[in-house]
């Protein structure tokens, strides 16, 4: 049966894997991801309270931020962020394209983006804006670690631009964090994006997503790569 657009089908196990050990990893993931969220929630509730009540005296608007992303095999969810920008900011992308300052283009990034609010700059800087995430992880629709989650507006260009890179990202469940943001963010072009994921995808071990959570926090201690 033809696949819908919005589920791929499953990428054959790599060589020297089995279904038992392909699964038990998955299982310890799966583990590692719920555990981590709720005690992330826990610890970090009274953080989140604050960046919610500054959210509210910033600017007008909502607290959080919700988006349609591209998740695990192409099936759509709502990422929840703290919002960092202006209300209108969506309907405002469509003025600012020829400003994209990212590389490939895939991928919208502008550095001094008007429609970021002052509070947002330093949620984005310090990535505080993510930690809503951690509610998505509960839900089972983001893992700590792997690719991040992309727009459909740069799902479709990447799509069209590398349709075997876009697949192959979409194998494993996206994540809070991932090789992307320790290996420099907004310093990386869309396609290195991209070559990271799919080797992310290809070769991920629990011990390796161990190493890039340690990886993370130091690279939100010293902001490297944030936009």
């Amino acid at each position: 049966m033809t696949p819908q657009p919005d589920e791929l089908p499953l990428i054959a196990l790599r060589a020297g894997s089995s279904a038992y050990a392909e699964a038990a990893r998955s299982a310890v993931k799966r583990a590692m991801d719920f555990s981590g969220a709720l005690v992330g929630l826990l610890v970090l509730m009274p953080v989140m309270l604050t960046v919610a009540v500054l959210i509210r005296l910033d600017s007008p608007g909502p607290i959080f931020f919700r988006q349609l992303r591209r998740g695990y095999r192409g099936r759509l969810f709502w990422v929840v962020k703290f919002r960092t920008m202006q209300v209108d900011a969506e309907a405002r992308l469509k003025d600012l394209e020829d400003k994209n300052e990212s590389g490939g283009k895939v991928l919208f990034k502008m550095k001094n983006d008007p429609r970021v609010t002052p509070l947002g700059r330093f949620l984005r800087k310090s990535s505080l804006d993510e930690l809503p995430q951690l509610i998505n992880i509960l839900r089972g629709e983001m893992s700590i670690v792997g690719p991040r989650p992309l727009q459909i507006r740069d799902s479709e260009l990447l799509l069209a631009e590398d349709s075997e890179g876009y697949r192959r990202r979409l194998q494993v469940m996206p994540g809070l964090t991932g090789p992307w943001q320790v290996g420099g963010r907004s310093a990386v072009d869309s396609a290195r994006m991209v070559e990271m994921d799919v080797e992310y995808a290809n070769n991920w071990t629990i011990l390796g997503d161990v190493a890039i959570i340690l990886r993370t926090v130091v690279a939100v201690i010293v902001g490297r790569g944030a936009c």
